[in-house]
């Protein structure tokens, strides 16, 4: 630690990082939640009991997606805040709704498809769709009362400083780290664990099932390794750093400065560009759950492709052309 020099934080880096990242986000997220939900709601009959987890992890999406215009705003006007205190806290709630709703109901579907793949005479039967409804209620519920802790936090400071915080000002941020700590706890390492036991016993057990289909071993494999890409991406780091970050705050409040608080708070927000990533990667589970959807992304880019032919034959059609046979006059035919 260094006490008589304390190294000068990036800023700045912030409205530059973010803004892009949310445009980019909001665009492909709207998309890609809006294609997935109606994929799924067409083949509504057709799936599983699984289908209620994922379309409330559509809607986790959909919600956070609709706050992002107001943080555009917000980093475009240079971190000013003009929409109050209460729209800032019901902002940062929606992130986390949608981050932690996302990890709850990915665990869902892991346990879900473990039970069905290592245990499926046991659960046949068994789980139905009102299951499946209340489980995700008690997730909502659950993932709401590990956020509204977070409501209670000053946000805005009284409008002081403008900012709209994604934690706390800093004279609550003692407090702020230990409550984060538990929520990382709750909200992100056990659910990642269960996720990584399922998964693990699921590959584990097709591995050693010598009859199992083919076809089922590589969808478990996509599907895991989706899951994974999106823990270790989106999730994992924006949960380290943000601790970090906010350790370092709390040796800057202490007067104790340290030499990587300003690498810290730039990995920091680069995290929080990878979590936000989540509403369009999530996604993903469509394409999973749904095997024709690699197919109707090739048809839909070949019928853009013929379209764009068809344009181009009839910018063509000024152009002047051999004659066919069946053009030339009948008298000619034959003539040599």
């Amino acid at each position: 630690m260094n006490n008589t020099f304390c190294q000068q934080i990036s800023f700045d880096f912030t409205g530059r990082f973010l803004p892009p990242v949310y445009i980019l986000v909001f665009i492909i997220g709207l998309v890609a939640n809006g294609w997935g939900l109606k994929s799924l709601l067409q083949n509504w009959k057709k799936l599983g009991n699984v289908k209620v987890f994922i379309l409330n992890l559509g809607l986790a999406d959909i919600l956070y997606l609709l706050t992002i215009p107001f943080l555009v705003v917000y980093y475009f006007m240079g971190s000013k805040w003009i929409f109050g205190d209460v729209f800032c806290k019901i902002t940062r709630f929606c992130f986390n709704l949608n981050s932690y709703g996302s990890i709850g109901f990915l665990t869902c579907i892991s346990v879900y498809r473990y039970l069905a793949i290592v245990h499926p005479m046991r659960v046949k039967g068994r789980i139905t769709v009102t299951h499946s409804v209340w489980i995700s209620v008690m997730v909502w519920l659950l993932v709401s009362v590990q956020s509204l802790p977070d409501m209670f936090y000053s946000k805005t400071f009284r409008n002081r400083t403008g900012k709209c915080y994604d934690t706390t000002h800093k004279i609550y941020v003692e407090d702020y780290l230990k409550y984060s700590l538990g929520w990382t706890l709750t909200g992100f390492c056990i659910p990642f664990l269960i996720t990584l036991g399922c998964y693990g016993h699921v590959i584990v057990f097709l591995c050693r099932t010598k009859t199992t289909d083919e076809v089922l071993k590589r969808r478990c494999l996509k599907l895991f390794c989706i899951l994974i890409l999106l823990f270790s991406v989106c999730y994992a780091p924006y949960h380290v750093f943000k601790n970090l970050n906010l350790w370092s705050r709390v040796l800057s409040r202490q007067k104790r400065c340290s030499q990587w608080s300003n690498g810290v708070y730039i990995a920091h927000q680069i995290s929080r560009g990878l979590v936000c990533l989540n509403s369009a990667l999530n996604p993903l589970v469509y394409l999973h759950g749904k095997e024709d959807i690699p197919a109707q992304l090739r048809r839909r880019l070949q019928q853009t492709r013929q379209m764009f032919s068809r344009l181009n034959l009839s910018n063509s059609d000024c152009v002047p052309v051999a004659q066919t046979e069946d053009e030339v006059e009948p008298e000619l035919r034959g003539y040599h």
